[in-house]
């Protein structure tokens, strides 16, 4: 059983940045692949990016291509989301979760852990 906890949501100006970390339990998560998702009110939740085990791969959502930036520490069991320039648009509540597979993907069905996730709200 692995647990997620979110941290670092909150209100921020457009504009501005934010920087979301996910904290994992067990011996394992370094084995694991990592994402991050969101879901704004009435929408279903949407891939935003993800990080291989090692690190040494990642993948974002083209909405978020040069302003959010996922990173991960193994030696912490952490991941990180930074997102910069965020937009009103971005406003949601995010969530980590974890795919014991490995592999870097962006369909939520295929991850196995999630967390409670964290808001992060955008004023204009």
């Amino acid at each position: 059983q692995v647990q997620l906890v979110e941290s670092g949501g909150g209100l921020v100006q457009a504009g501005g940045s934010v920087r979301l970390s996910c904290a994992a339990s067990g011996r394992t998560f370094s084995s694991y692949a990592m994402g991050w998702f969101r879901q704004a009110p009435g929408k279903e939740r949407e891939f935003v990016a993800a990080i291989s085990s090692s690190g040494g791969y990642t993948s974002y959502a083209d909405f978020v291509k040069g302003r959010f930036t996922i990173s991960r520490d193994n030696a912490k069991n952490t991941v990180h989301l930074r997102m910069n320039s965020l937009k009103p648009e971005d406003t949601a509540v995010y969530y980590c979760a974890a795919d014991i597979s490995g592999f870097v993907r962006a369909t939520a069905y295929e991850y196995d852990y999630w967390g409670q996730g964290t808001q992060v709200t955008v004023s204009s």
